[in-house]
């Protein structure tokens, strides 16, 4: 049997994550949000995202990181290479960015910022128990997560569902070494 391909998968998990109600969704993102506020210890760099459409976590997610004393970062869509880093301050600091994204207006942090975290909360489409992870296909992370500590804990943020057992994987593909899913909380993945 031939193994399904990255963009068989993408428009499965898309599909899923559209037919969600909101309702569902909000319970899920609850549930994020209450295990995400044990990740870091307080006063640590986190690095997270800010989510849109159906991508679970949401901005009170990126609120309770924050109100346990942790400097949250978010990345920003102006590069063609790394990801660039500003810090998460607020909803209210948020302004609209290319591809339907927001991004705070703060000062623009260089990719190398991701070193000085001790999490990273990484959007996927799915990621299997070996740490590969599925993303939307245009290699930001992977250009990314190279730089940061190798001691940090690299979480692909998924709904339950899409912990899964295997998915293709590329040579320059970042291994995640956790998921976090609202039902299973955190998840360490075998490398």
């Amino acid at each position: 049997m031939q193994a399904r391909s990255k963009a068989v998968w993408r428009t499965s998990i898309l599909a899923a994550r559209r037919s969600r109600s909101d309702a569902q969704r909000r319970v899920e993102n609850d549930a994020l949000t209450a295990s995400a506020r044990v990740l870091a210890a307080s006063g640590t760099t986190v690095c997270a995202y800010v989510p849109v459409g159906s991508e679970p976590g949401s901005l009170t997610l990126l609120d309770a990181l924050r109100d346990e004393g942790n400097r949250v970062l978010v990345p920003l869509t102006s590069t063609d290479s790394a990801l660039e880093w500003a810090e998460y301050t607020g909803e209210d600091d948020l302004v609209t960015a290319d591809f339907g994204l927001r991004e705070p207006r703060g000062p623009v942090l260089a990719p190398e910022t991701v070193l000085q975290a001790s999490v990273v909360l990484v959007p996927a489409l799915a990621v299997d128990r070996r740490g590969v992870r599925l993303g939307r296909g245009a290699g930001f992370y992977d250009r990314t997560l190279h730089l940061a500590d190798p001691a940090a804990r690299l979480i692909a943020v998924v709904r339950d569902e899409e912990l899964v057992d295997e998915l293709p994987e590329d040579p320059h593909d970042i291994r995640m070494t956790h998921a976090l899913t609202p039902g299973g909380g955190l998840t360490a993945l075998a490398e």
